[in-house]
């Protein structure tokens, strides 16, 4: 399993360590993911995401080409802004989801670590007909996500620069401990916080000063159970889990991120979806019968099994048993009763609205 280079100070905090997407990471600290979750929701929390991939697109050609193989409007952001996006197959099923930041002289991806080669790979076969160069700087790039109320109080104790005035998914350089690290205002948790790019080899001086500077603000290292819990009840998607290379944007409810003004690959497969209506849809619903709606439970309606759960758990902090899972359309409306079938018993359920828990971005 590959190692990140903080791997050796999670250890010394405690962490342990779990295989996630080909890497050895930290699934939680001592004070447990319950913590790190409220911390946070109410203060702040500090994850190694270095993990992910990052991937510079640079030459002529550059807006054109992403403008191809990615479904949002690029060229109405600006420079230092940051967009989410997806990357489609040609017949609407979903490469993976990315972040897009447009910087001074080159356009920064960040994909997920379990699609990074199989994404690099991509982009390189769609790229052959532009005048550009991609680079995956994965392996020289650490990042960071400082997340929570009291992360843009943190970061502003380390840097010169105002972050008063740094709106939500935008971008700048910085300097942090005499290193130039570029921070995203952008997140995973529903929360206001950043995500920092810096050198690899920096990685464990600024995670040290980030901790330390946090300490009087309530921040805790944080594990991937605290990420995935927080990332749920704001009902942000997981690759492998809500979206797939079988499950196209307009059932997984990202239809608002495209722009369909514009070509891009997989566009006449989702005109066709659009027209016709996805015969599925992602749904969030809360459990009526006291019971855990774990990942790949059957869900039935009327005793007919139509669909399974992609995320389920009790959410830390609305104290319910919540899930994601996909239906048929027809069964997708908020205040659908649903059966989660949990070890072969029927427990009753509703459709409810998402996000379950509203994210609190500047």
């Amino acid at each position: 399993m590959a190692r990140t280079q903080l791997y050796q100070t999670h250890l010394d905090l405690g962490g342990r360590m779990v295989e996630f997407a080909g890497w050895e990471l930290p699934v939680q600290y001592p004070a447990g993911p319950t913590a790190e979750h409220h911390a946070v929701r109410n203060a702040a929390g500090l994850f190694d995401i270095s993990h992910m991939g990052q991937i510079e697109v640079q030459g002529p050609d550059t807006l054109d080409f992403l403008q191809l193989v990615q479904v949002r409007d690029l060229s109405r952001l600006a420079t230092h802004q940051a967009a989410y996006s997806l990357l489609l197959y040609a017949d609407g099923g979903i490469v993976d989801d990315i972040f897009v930041y447009h910087l001074t002289d080159r356009w920064l991806i960040v994909v997920n670590a379990a699609n990074r080669s199989k994404d690099f790979a991509w982009l390189q076969a769609q790229s052959l007909d532009f005048d550009v160069t991609l680079h995956d700087r994965s392996d020289e790039t650490a990042m960071l996500a400082l997340q929570g109320p009291r992360a843009a109080a943190i970061l502003q104790t380390l840097v010169t620069d105002n972050l008063d005035d740094m709106p939500a998914r935008t971008a700048r350089h910085v300097t942090l401990t005499g290193t130039e690290v570029l921070i995203g205002r952008t997140g995973y948790t529903g929360e206001d916080g950043f995500e920092l790019y810096l050198p690899a080899t920096a990685a464990q001086t600024i995670w040290n000063c980030l901790l330390d500077a946090g300490r009087p603000f309530g921040l805790l290292p944080c594990g991937l159970a605290a990420r995935d819990s927080l990332r749920f009840e704001a009902c942000m998607p997981l690759y492998g889990h809500e979206i797939t290379a079988d499950i196209n944007p307009l059932e997984a409810r990202l239809g608002w991120t495209i722009a369909w003004d514009k070509e891009f690959i997989g566009r006449n497969a989702l005109l066709k979806t659009k027209l016709e209506q996805p015969t599925r849809l992602l749904v969030g619903f809360e459990m009526v019968d006291r019971a855990v709606p774990r990942e790949h439970y059957p869900i039935a309606v009327a005793g007919q099994i139509v669909g399974h759960v992609t995320t389920g758990m009790k959410s830390p902090t609305l104290d319910r048993f919540l899930g994601l899972g996909y239906v048929p359309r027809e069964h997708a409306a908020v205040g659908t009763s649903l059966e989660i079938i949990v070890r072969g018993q029927p427990k009753a359920a509703r459709i409810v609205k998402r996000p379950f828990y509203t994210p609190r971005t500047k």
